[in-house]
């Protein structure tokens, strides 16, 4: 299986479909991460927070992929902010996670309200430059965070990891991204089952029909939309077949006028998780 690629500024180059890791953990997060590795995933995205570098460690450890082989994200906590404290938790993840470097560390909240995220910009910077970062990024930035990044340090992240679906398509900050050669990621690219306000994304008749129409699943709709949106997905399932199945994307594709029809899905306030960047605070 070919998998296509987007290049960074600093020259990385991911694949564009990843593996989320939120929730993997012990013995059952090994098994599954192990058989991700099998199936075919090289970028696994786990975060500080998570509470599950050492489960993904330990699946590294078990798979015969050397570590050239596999790309492995990571992100830094809210507390851990202030310059020195940031470096310490990057060096904490590396122990976790058994790793000499990452090949990208992201910045996990802005946390506006504590106002300490250039700071933590600095520290990211620095551990690049020590050699324990290969790329730097944040997660869950607005324009008006990165602008901040930009005037205080004068570097931009290269990725920028956020909330997006088909309900949630995130047009203008894609469009900023674009402009500043920003990468897209999504988190919860598939949406979510509990939202209030409207079904399932899974259940919108668009992507059902559209599913019948490339003799496809949703999911498959859903991350090929994305994939041609220029966003780099990380859907993560338990589920060996569709762990193949979210990778199965590249043998059709999606009319402009499709594209353009999903994006119109968006409805408002339909954030599955509820956290706004502008208010919301994770330590």
């Amino acid at each position: 299986m070919t998998i296509p690629t987007f290049q960074l500024t600093d020259g990385t180059i991911l694949p564009a479909v990843g593996f989320g890791t939120a929730n993997l953990k012990g013995a059952e997060g090994v098994q599954t991460l192990t058989t991700a590795m099998q199936n075919g995933y090289r970028l696994f995205d786990t975060a500080y927070n998570y509470e599950n570098e050492g489960t993904l460690g330990q699946a590294i450890k078990k798979s015969s992929l050397t570590r050239k082989d596999l790309l492995i994200a990571s992100k830094l906590p809210g507390r851990s902010h202030q310059y020195r404290k940031a470096i310490s938790a990057i060096q904490e993840s590396l122990y976790r996670t058994g790793l000499d470097y990452f090949d990208l560390y992201l910045i996990h909240w802005p946390n506006p309200k504590r106002d300490e995220y250039v700071e933590a910009w600095q520290a990211m910077i620095d551990a690049q430059r020590f050699g324990l970062i290969r790329s730097i990024g944040v997660s869950n930035f607005l324009p008006e965070h990165l602008e901040k990044l930009k005037k205080e340090t004068g570097v931009l992240p290269v990725v920028n990891q956020l909330e997006l679906h088909p309900l949630f398509s995130q047009k203008e900050q894609r469009e900023y991204h674009k402009k500043n050669q920003i990468l897209t990621e999504a988190w919860s690219p598939l949406g979510g089952t509990d939202h209030q306000l409207v079904r399932p994304v899974t259940e919108l008749p668009l992507l059902v029909d559209l599913a019948k129409k490339y003799h496809k699943n949703v999911g498959q709709i859903i991350l090929r939309w994305e994939f041609q949106l220029g966003v780099l997905s990380l859907p993560l399932s338990r589920n060996p077949f569709r762990q193949v199945q979210n990778l199965s994307l590249f043998d059709f594709e999606l009319t402009k006028e499709e594209v353009q029809q999903i994006i119109a899905l968006d409805q408002e306030d339909a954030r599955v998780s509820g956290q706004d960047p502008k208010t919301h605070e994770e330590l």
